[in-house]
């Protein structure tokens, strides 16, 4: 039986140029879950000489990226200096605030496509409460082995890397209620989850599962109708992703790489990307335009 407010996407394959990712978020039908408005689910892809990780420096305003690998490795660069490996487990969280420029590229050591390397992971994008989109930017790496871990049943274990969970708490902060767990599930194994948020998506990034009935596989994901009753099992070994927490009072409105609660602040920052007013990254050439869609 369908449970009001439950609704199931399906991702959007999109070519990103050298890898393909499968979007999720933002839908037609809704924009975000609780604070999250994006999320691309990326890989697993073999690295040769033409499928790399290569996101050539882009500005970002009023939102969090949050990158987290599976499988693979990434190097981080962006305009307030940051420079860090990214590797499997591990968290990148980079709020743009008031503006920021960074890119995303496979290290030089692994694009040999004899050592037969692959990449596997998500990026996600947190938007900022309406009194702090135009805070400092900053970023921090965060390390797998500062995330909280438990077996919830028997085969299914869930990490967590952003809110509190059954009263244990992610280190990295947040300045709204914001959840995100990531799950491996053996065969069979199951589990009955009851959340406080208000909103909970499930995404299968691996493997399948049945969630409160519905059978989901990889790149599905299902907004939940009652957070506080959840029922998982998995039909196979699996790995799900869980996000949500409150949502915005306001509209988050999202253009190309901007997110705000203002269409004027968005119309600005374009502007500000157009004239080269919102910084370069030390060691990177490369610049990407500005779309030709229409601005909101």
């Amino acid at each position: 039986m369908k449970k009001n407010g439950e609704l199931i996407i399906h991702s959007r394959e999109r070519d990103l140029g050298g890898f393909n990712v499968h979007r999720v978020l933002p839908y037609i039908k809704k924009r975000a879950i609780g604070p999250f408005v994006f999320l691309d689910h990326m890989g697993p892809m073999k690295i040769d000489e033409t499928h790399v990780l290569d996101v050539r420096p882009h500005p970002h305003i009023g939102l969090a990226t949050v990158t987290y690998l599976f499988e693979g490795r990434g190097f981080h660069r962006d305009s307030i200096g940051s420079k860090q490996l990214i590797e499997p487990g591990d968290l990148n969280w980079m709020t743009a605030g008031r503006g920021i420029v960074h890119s995303e590229r496979t290290p030089t050591e692994d694009r040999d496509p004899n050592l037969k390397k692959s990449v596997h992971g998500v990026q996600i994008w947190v938007g900022l409460p309406k009194e702090h989109e135009e805070c400092e930017p900053n970023f921090t790496n965060w390390q797998k082995d500062k995330f909280p871990s438990q077996s919830l049943s028997e085969g299914f274990t869930a990490k967590l890397l952003l809110g509190e969970f059954q009263e244990k708490a992610s280190p990295v902060p947040t300045l709204w209620r914001t959840l995100y767990l990531d799950c491996e599930c053996k065969a069979n194994s199951n589990y009955e989850f009851s959340f406080g948020e208000e909103e909970i998506g499930f995404l299968i990034v691996a493997g399948s599962c049945e969630i409160d009935g519905h059978d989901l596989k990889v790149d599905d994901l299902i907004l939940v109708g009652d957070p506080a009753q959840v029922s998982i099992k998995a039909k196979t070994d699996a790995r799900v992703l869980v996000i949500g927490g409150k949502p915005f009072p306001e509209e988050r409105f999202i253009w190309w790489n901007f997110v705000s609660s203002s269409k004027e602040r968005i119309h600005k920052a374009a502007d500000d990307w157009k004239n080269n007013r919102i910084g370069q990254i030390e060691g990177e050439t490369e610049f990407t335009p500005l779309p030709e869609t229409p601005l909101p």
